[in-house]
């Protein structure tokens, strides 16, 4: 599992969805684009195309407000990829689709059979017990994600205002587990619920793992990212 501050929507360097590729299974992996949080949006998509179109991969796109896949190819199509890359947008409504299509427990089954599961905002938030979001307009916590990566994400910690503020308020009070808060430009790679490593394409963003400290506060630890150039 990997959890993006960046990626195609967003940077031009391409870094981020580098890495990404590097740490996929086989030479040539079938990356899937899901954009359900933004609605499908034609505009998203067509980034998604023109970033992996050119890369040594099989890229497709699986939309869900016009589904075009009945429930067994649907399932065929999502087991198959190598790669799910979840776009942005909002976390609560993209919840809310994919358990009306049973897409959570595919990709369930999808992560237990090894296939990467990665995305940025949204698309980090939905596989953690819990995140930090605006889905709902004010930034708040929601507690109903996936669960597949232990604990709460927050994305955008360094480029949203409130952000660091909320997401450690909700940290001290219990209202969202422990977590990792990434600020843009961060990637971070994540083996059984376990911290393989985190990359970073500029010196100075970082992952930062946040908990409660015991009081009525909440710290947080910066942790050593891997600065991405574009050798690798």
């Amino acid at each position: 599992m990997a959890l993006l501050g960046g990626g195609f929507s967003t940077d031009e360097d391409g870094l981020l969805d580098d890495w990404l590729l590097d740490n996929a299974r086989g030479d040539r992996p079938k990356v899937c684009f899901v954009p359900t949080a933004s609605g499908d949006a034609p505009a998203y998509i067509d980034q998604f195309w023109r970033a992996f179109e050119p890369r040594d991969c099989e890229p497709s796109v699986l939309p869900l407000f016009r589904r075009e896949l009945d429930d067994d190819s649907l399932r065929t199509s999502l087991l198959s990829q190598d790669v799910v890359y979840v776009g942005g947008g909002n976390t609560a409504n993209l919840l809310a689709v994919w358990r009306a299509h049973g897409v959570d427990r595919i990709l369930r089954d999808a992560y237990d059979r090894g296939t990467l599961l990665c995305g940025i905002s949204a698309g980090a938030n939905c596989w953690a017990e819990g995140s930090h979001t605006d889905s709902f307009g004010p930034l708040t916590f929601l507690r109903d994600g996936l669960g597949l990566l232990p604990g709460s994400v927050c994305p955008h910690y360094d480029s949203e205002p409130g952000r660091r503020t909320g997401y450690r308020e909700a940290v001290a009070a219990g209202m969202l587990p422990p977590g990792w808060a990434v600020e843009d430009g961060v990637g971070a790679l994540f083996l059984d619920g376990r911290l393989e490593e985190a990359v970073s394409t500029t010196p100075s963003a970082r992952l930062y793992r946040v908990e409660a400290d015991g009081g009525d506060g909440s710290g947080e630890r910066a942790l050593p990212c891997r600065l991405l150039t574009g050798s690798g």
